[in-house]
């Protein structure tokens, strides 16, 4: 199942709207973490730099070929051996990673979507107890340069509280200015 427009942009324009490194220090990833799953891995803008600070594999998720295609041949150009780029619908089948068997998620820009509950049930289950999940989002400004449009944008609070009804313990919120914010909640 695709998910609902992104607005997502040419990976050169959407690399200008981050600092992955940064961002993923913010939310923790180093060497103490050591399996990660990134649910809609894109142009792989997260998942290189993860791959990089992390001591076991990352799972990069995405539905669409030319995504996953595209993230095995940066991996191998950088003889990052540690990238499972995986193409599959994960919306409606699941990680197929067994229950507690990563430290981290990350949710990047993609809790817009149709059915967020799902997604987080899935984070939730496949993390080791004390495991983290990081989202990432839009703000919700109209103002931002892209993004979904604003009435399937989540708010972070909104974003929160699906994470905790399905059992996640809220940690922290971070402003990724200019566009993006972060929150980070643990299992």
């Amino acid at each position: 199942m695709k998910i609902r427009e992104s607005g997502m942009p040419k990976e050169e324009e959407w690399n200008k709207f981050f600092d992955p490194s940064k961002i993923l220090s913010l939310l923790g990833l180093g060497q103490s973490v050591v399996d990660v799953a990134d649910f809609g891995c894109g142009y792989g803008t997260f998942t290189i730099p993860a791959a990089r600070m992390i001591r076991g594999k990352i799972y990069a998720f995405d539905i669409e070929p030319e995504m996953i295609k595209a993230l095995e041949q940066k991996a191998k150009d950088l003889n990052l051996n540690n990238v499972k780029a995986i193409l599959r619908d994960f919306l409606s089948e699941g990680s197929g990673l067994k229950d507690f068997s990563v430290d981290f998620v990350m949710l990047f820009n993609i809790l817009h979507v149709e059915k967020p509950i799902p997604l987080l049930k899935e984070a939730y289950r496949i993390l080791r107890v004390g495991g983290k999940v990081g989202i990432i989002h839009w703000n919700y400004d109209a103002a931002t340069p892209r993004g979904p449009p604003m009435n399937i944008r989540p708010k972070p609070e909104q974003c929160r509280l699906w994470a905790e009804s399905v059992g996640f313990t809220f940690e922290q919120k971070f402003d990724l200015k200019p566009y993006h914010y972060a929150l980070l909640l643990k299992k």
